[in-house]
């Protein structure tokens, strides 16, 4: 079995930013038994390899080889030099470390990324410079953030509302573009020095609709947890598709490594 993980809600605590119950075992285990994985987040608050370097102060021993967020992937997508961007600080210190140009006047592009206190007239700046031309990019499409035991709209929730208000496109650099899938297999490829296609992996993610639809879609086995965004299954299964219903849901990422034999 190989795996692709997500982190917030999986394993690590939305609230703390602790281990969740089983994670340190799990991906122990992943590296005892050389099974390929990569931990793939859409970690945007923090430098790459500052997050990487941060879950492994809390125990998850997890190498640079084994990790992606959208971040690394960010410039596949996103072309321009002129960025209106809307995150927390620290989100907008890394986007002008990549590159862009922060421009809140005439910006070829709109970039969001997740901040709980959106407000009104974030939204109507975003309006208005997408109806002037801007084009319209995430950072990922999660359905929900949690933050501080709430639960406020994602960044895919937040795309959706702009789509629908100025009938404008958009594209998103992590989970669950098939761009950002695709470079975690890639990776795993690196890794396992197999030839593995997305019917070979199994995603473990607390995010029913925003991580595990679009994976099972790619012909991924989903594996929902609810430890972190969704505490109880009957807030989302019912409304998904049969098709898109995860194959199997376990309470966290301990309960999924003891019957999926990881652990």
């Amino acid at each position: 079995m190989i795996f692709f993980i997500d982190v917030q809600g999986t394993l690590i605590d939305d609230k703390d930013k602790k281990p969740i119950e089983g994670a340190i075992e799990f991906i122990d285990s992943l590296n005892k038994k050389e099974i390929a994985y990569i931990v793939i987040t859409n970690n945007t608050k923090d430098y790459s390899r500052d997050f990487i370097r941060y879950l492994n102060t809390i125990g998850l021993n997890i190498e640079e080889k084994n990790y992606i967020d959208p971040l690394m992937v960010l410039k596949d997508i996103l072309k321009t030099k002129r960025v209106a961007a809307y995150g927390v600080e620290k989100f907008l210190e890394i986007v002008r470390s990549l590159g862009y140009v922060l421009d809140f006047k005439n910006p070829e592009s709109v970039l969001i990324s997740v901040k709980k206190d959106y407000n009104n007239e974030d939204f109507a700046q975003m309006i208005e410079f997408l109806l002037k031309g801007a084009g319209l990019y995430g950072m990922h499409a999660t359905s929900i953030y949690a933050k501080d035991s709430k639960r406020y709209p994602g960044v895919g929730a937040i795309l959706e509302m702009l789509k629908f208000a100025t009938n404008k496109g958009y594209e998103v650099a992590g989970k669950p573009s098939v761009n950002f899938y695709k470079k975690a297999l890639s990776k795993l490829r690196t890794i396992s020095n197999k030839e593995l296609s997305f019917k070979d992996i199994t995603i473990i993610s607390d995010d029913a609709k925003g991580d595990l639809v679009g994976a099972k879609r790619l012909g991924m086995k989903t594996v929902l947890v609810l430890s972190g965004k969704i505490k109880d299954e009957k807030e989302i299964i019912p409304f998904l598709e049969d098709d898109d219903k995860p194959d199997l849901i376990f309470k966290n990422i301990g309960e999924a490594g003891r019957k999926l034999g990881v652990i």
